[in-house]
């Protein structure tokens, strides 16, 4: 009988071992889990419907592609369900700056339109429910497009300077540091306070399963005061949540300053397109824009609410392609380094979700999103030194890194950071400072193996 019950033991073992094994290979193919994830490394491989949703829920998603891909309209028009553009913009569509539900990048040139970079803007102080205050004239957001009958607020001007540096094994790197200036400011003074932070649009993919973390899990990531003593110590950013009048924990934007999806698409809508919505229905107009009030809107809302939820059930289904060559001997020996370094540290590589509240199919899966969603101090050379809620101005959310490779397949062009300053991975690693000034030098320390060994990691993702 002993002898038996060693055995069933053994068996047992080797059992768990070969699920354990098999649990390892379905999470490294699955980076958005079992119902999110896509298998594709074309042009399209962000704009999949997650294969967990309905066949209604995909007709649906598809009415939601097309209210983000397709232009707005001024108003009046016949197109009513799409007219009300303006009257002033940055883009005339949502994918002009999320292109085929990728990544914006900056303007190679003065006056380029709809490349995915805006400017926030603000004055010293703090506005309503604690959040920054906007420009007396120009607002939260500088609108670099206008209908005909007006003026635009200004135009961005950028310009850098190299900086160059040193690996440890003597390879050379070079840095472009970027400087912003608004140029033509058609509406009064910019005042010597204006505090401008850049933002580039990011990649579409995931964001509903982002939603679908439960908040509890995000508070058991943070350790404001590193109390563990490792220089890590993220914070959750509390913003306002206008739908619920009150202030909740913010996990959209580049700062962590919008709470739900819902609020990130419908603030989107009216600052990038001018587009109002029930949530926010008064259009972008100071008192120094005083021809703007007269510009014929396309009805209040501009977008239904029902057509709204059609976009945000589009934006929250957005499949995640899986991660490639995840067995290949580098991209192990990447993955490692990753961790050794410190890294996985803020780009948590796995996190599971709570139950979401309309999708189903996003509820209860073990994702790999590389990130912890909460706000680091980045170190002075990448701060705007623009607060955004409890967001200082050194502090930045952990981008998410799934989808990261296939980049330049879909956007063609790999700039990176939160003003794509960074023209490729390693740049951006480069860039970090404050709380991943660490493991920087950790980089600028590794053999260039081994430093490959983790981009390559890094582009299999």
């Amino acid at each position: 009988m002993s002898r038996f019950i060693i055995i069933l033991i053994a068996a047992t073992s080797c059992f768990s071992c070969k699920k354990e094994q098999q649990d390892v290979v379905v999470f490294k193919q699955f980076s958005g889990g079992i119902d999110n994830t896509v298998f594709d490394i074309s042009q399209n491989a962000f704009g999949y419907p997650s294969p967990g949703i309905s066949n209604y829920e995909e007709l649906l998603f598809a009415v939601g592609n097309s209210f983000f891909r397709q232009n707005w309209v001024s108003a009046p028009a016949s197109t009513t369900a799409r007219d009300g553009l303006g009257p002033y913009f940055n883009a005339r569509n949502c994918s002009s700056c999320h292109f085929k539900d990728g990544r914006g990048r900056p303007p190679n040139f003065t006056g380029e339109l709809s490349t995915g970079l805006l400017i926030r803007l603000s004055i010293p102080g703090i506005g309503e429910h604690g959040g920054p205050l906007g420009h007396q004239s120009y607002g939260r957001q500088l609108q670099d497009a206008s209908l005909p009958e007006l003026l635009v607020e200004g135009d961005l001007q950028i310009t850098y300077v190299d900086i160059s540096g040193t690996f440890s094994d003597g390879t050379p790197y070079s840095l472009r540091k970027p400087t912003y200036s608004i140029i033509s400011g058609n509406y009064g003074a910019l005042g010597a306070g204006l505090m401008m932070s850049p933002r580039v649009g990011q990649q579409m993919i995931g964001l509903g399963l982002l939603e679908a973390i439960s908040e509890n899990t995000l508070m058991n990531l943070c350790d404001e005061f590193d109390s563990d003593g490792n220089g890590i110590s993220g914070k959750l950013n509390y913003v306002w949540d206008e739908v619920n009048k009150r202030t909740s924990v913010g996990r959209f934007g580049w700062k962590a300053n919008q709470p739900s999806l819902y609020q990130q698409t419908a603030g989107a809508f009216l600052g990038d397109l001018g587009i109002t919505t029930e949530l926010f229905n008064v259009e972008n107009c100071s008192d120094s824009q005083v021809d703007c009030g007269s510009i014929v809107n396309g009805g209040v809302p501009e977008i239904t609410n029902d057509d709204l939820e059609k976009v945000v059930l589009y934006l929250s289904n957005l499949a995640v392609p899986a991660q490639r060559d995840y067995e290949d001997e580098v991209v192990v020996r990447g993955g490692k380094n990753f961790s050794i370094i410190g890294c996985a540290s803020c780009h948590i590589p796995s996190l599971v979700t709570a139950n979401h509240s309309k999708f189903s199919n996003l509820s209860n899966q073990r994702i790999a999103p590389y990130t912890d969603l909460l706000l680091h101090d980045m170190g002075s050379e990448l701060a705007d030194n623009r607060p955004d809620f409890l967001a200082n101005g050194n502090e930045w959310r952990t981008q998410p890194l799934w989808g990261l490779g296939l980049i330049e397949t879909v956007n063609g062009h790999t700039y990176l950071l939160h003003d794509g300053r960074a023209r490729n991975i390693e740049e951006a690693i480069l860039w970090h400072g404050g709380e991943g000034e660490a493991s920087k030098k950790l980089f600028i320390d590794l053999p260039a193996k081994e430093r490959e060994s983790i981009l390559t990691f890094l582009k299999s993702l």
